[in-house]
């Protein structure tokens, strides 16, 4: 498709207006001006009018670097939200694909597409998240064992399932889990007798967090990222 075309599928602007936006330096692609309105456009590119990235019509699948503050939700009376991080009008229609506490970071996924978002949250599939936790004091060896063994929670008989552990430092790990509990992460180094800092999500199943993304930006999800969660 041409950008001109694409311009006026993807936004307000007519087709003669898009090729005076492009000419004018408004439009972008894949992060570098483009003033040629011929140029195709192939599936994989990001477009962007004013800043604010287009898309065509149908499902759209998004990654956000979340800060701290920011809450898991689409809507909130005492706090921003996510979809607030998002120009315009581009959070239209999304939802969350795997919540992040307020003051946890890292990535969050957004979608329009229920089903996908389903495969990444559902309990049954077992999508694995990866944290890097920082720790009030170092793990001991009989804590990371035991985090990998499974803990039990307070108000809870079944115990975590088995966590995977890496020391990063001296009291840095990454952790990855299979579940969802309610701020898991928190309560397993509880139940171990430590304490998380600060706590970063840094991948959900096969998609990491683009380390191009500075806290609160975001990006499209390329087709193989999508592709990837099966």
């Amino acid at each position: 498709m041409r950008l001109d075309q694409f311009i006026a599928t993807t936004s307000p602007l007519s087709r003669k207006e898009a090729k005076r936006a492009i000419a004018g330096g408004r439009v972008g692609v894949d992060g570098q001006p483009c003033r040629h309105a011929a140029t195709h456009i192939d599936d994989s590119a990001r477009v962007t009018l004013d800043g604010g990235v287009l898309t065509l019509a149908g499902e759209r699948y998004l990654m956000l670097n979340k800060p701290v503050g920011v809450v898991s939700a689409t809507t909130d009376s005492d706090h921003p939200t996510v979809l607030d991080l998002l120009p315009g009008d581009i959070g239209r229609g999304l939802h969350i694909a795997g919540r992040l506490d307020a003051d946890t970071t890292g990535l969050v996924l957004l979608t329009t597409d229920g089903q996908w978002s389903h495969r990444v949250t559902s309990p049954r599939v077992r999508c694995p998240k990866t944290y890097r936790v920082t720790l009030s004091e170092p793990l001991s060896d009989g804590a990371l064992h035991a985090l990998e063994a499974g803990v039990t929670l307070r108000h809870e008989p079944r115990p975590t399932k088995p966590a995977e552990i890496r020391r990063l430092a001296d009291r840095e790990i990454e952790l990855t889990i299979v579940e969802g509990r309610y701020h898991q992460v928190k309560r397993m180094l509880a139940a171990v007798g430590n304490h998380v800092d600060a706590l970063h999500r840094q991948s959900i199943g096969p998609i990491t967090l683009d380390p191009g993304l500075a806290t609160g930006e975001f990006r499209e999800l390329t087709r193989s990222e999508i592709d990837s969660v099966a």
